[in-house]
């Protein structure tokens, strides 16, 4: 009588365990599902035949034709010559500026020009009071007029003087010869040897009159010269033909040497003036061709007229000047410019804007693809801006450039590339 319940008692243990921890297998073979093994096997067939379909499509990858391949679009670009440019920023300059400036002192008493007249060069911009100057000038003409008229006296008492040394000397030749003879006393002849003596010193008292005299004259004409210049000073005149770009001195105000009478600025021709920086410097010479854009988008043209030996200390650059014409005075002192100055011609690609890109460091370039389909990064010099696109250095002689996906690829990854043909 006891087995009978310990089978019980083990059957109820046996299905609480299928139940607890078996229950899912349970289930499963319930509602004739497979089981965890039936599941495992299936799982490792799905496996193997995933691992045949890849090595079927890779076999079948090179027949494709890349369909897998990222898909870009390239231009085969060849390189022509151009006429570079070194681009800088500038200003234009007066070719000549001048202020006009007083040499003396003086009441001003004409009559002021007004700002922007156009002057001729001689052309009287102030007048100075004359004052007292007149008087000096008719003095020194005096002085001179009265030194002139010693000259005849002093040159008459160098003769007369020249004359009586003459004759001493002739008196003293004949003493000396009668007293050798016997025929004159020592006392003779040492009063005719005193009479050559006084007669050598009125010659050089009369030289020196005449000397005098001359020096006299010298003295006056430079009195009167001075006096001249000075009347000469009170009329202030534009040194070359220009226009005023300040109001000259007013009527009765006093002007003092060194005073303001005006300024005078020269137009035509214009300078226009930029620095060149030294990696550039060497693209400039004089009497190239340049070009000039003003602010109000005025274009003009010229040469180069003159390139700085002499760097700038401070900036490290050299100054260069393109002088332009300016017969209408369109153009004006200090107005920026944004100038051109062309260069040696250089091989260069015609490439869209939009070609451009960055590589990882930050290079400025673009992505070309080889024969093999394997795209690569080579970095490009700005050359020259066009309407419908850039001009580009540093890329072989023939490249095939990507135009459309170069932001998609990277260096050495193989693309689909599909050319676009571009007009020539």
């Amino acid at each position: 009588m006891r087995l009978i319940p310990f089978l019980i008692a083990l059957l109820v243990a046996a299905f609480l365990y299928m139940f607890v921890v078996e229950r899912d297998r349970l289930l499963a073979f319930a509602r004739g599902a497979p089981t965890t093994e039936q599941l495992d096997a299936q799982e490792a067939q799905d496996a193997a035949e995933t691992e045949q379909d890849d090595a079927k499509q890779g076999a079948s990858a090179p027949a494709s034709g890349g369909n897998d391949l990222i898909r870009v679009v390239a231009i085969q670009s060849t390189a022509r010559t151009i006429d570079s440019t070194v681009v800088l920023r500038g200003e234009t300059e007066a070719d000549r500026q001048v202020e006009v400036r007083a040499e003396t002192s003086g009441l001003v008493v004409s009559d002021p020009l007004p700002r922007g007249a156009h002057v001729k060069a001689g052309e009287e911009l102030c007048r100075l009071d004359v004052g007292t100057r007149m008087a000096v000038l008719a003095e020194a003409r005096a002085r001179l007029s009265e030194a002139q008229a010693r000259v005849p006296s002093t040159e008459a008492a160098m003769i007369e003087a020249e004359a009586r040394l003459e004759e001493a000397r002739i008196n003293d030749n004949a003493a000396r010869k009668l007293s050798e003879g016997g025929f004159a006393s020592s006392t003779r002849v040492a009063s005719a040897a005193a009479a050559v003596r006084a007669a050598e010193a009125a010659v050089q008292s009369a030289t020196s009159g005449f000397e005098s005299t001359q020096a006299g004259i010298e003295s006056a004409t430079a009195l009167v010269a001075a006096a001249e210049r000075e009347i000469k000073k009170l009329s202030i005149v534009a040194p070359f033909d220009g226009l005023l770009e300040s109001k000259t001195a007013e009527l009765g105000s006093l002007m003092q040497q060194g005073s303001l009478c005006g300024t005078v600025i020269r137009l035509d021709p214009m300078r226009i003036v930029g620095f060149v920086p030294e990696t550039e410097i060497m693209q400039v010479e004089e009497g190239a061709l340049a070009g000039a854009r003003l602010t109000t988008g005025h274009d003009v043209s010229g040469q180069v007229t003159f390139v700085s030996r002499s760097a700038d200390p401070q900036t490290r650059t050299f100054r260069v000047e393109i002088t332009v014409p300016n017969s209408d005075l369109a153009l004006r002192d200090g107005q920026t410019a944004e100038i051109l100055i062309s260069a040696d011609g250089a091989p260069a690609h015609f490439l869209p804007q939009s070609s451009l890109t960055l590589n990882d460091e930050g290079t400025l370039g673009v992505r070309l693809v080889d024969d093999s389909n394997t795209v690569s990064f080579n970095p490009v010099e700005l050359l020259r801006d066009g309407q419908d696109g850039i001009w580009v250095g540093g890329l072989p002689d023939k490249a095939n450039v990507i135009i459309v996906g170069q932001e998609f690829v990277v260096a050495g990854v193989k693309v689909n590339p599909s050319f676009q043909e571009r007009n020539p």
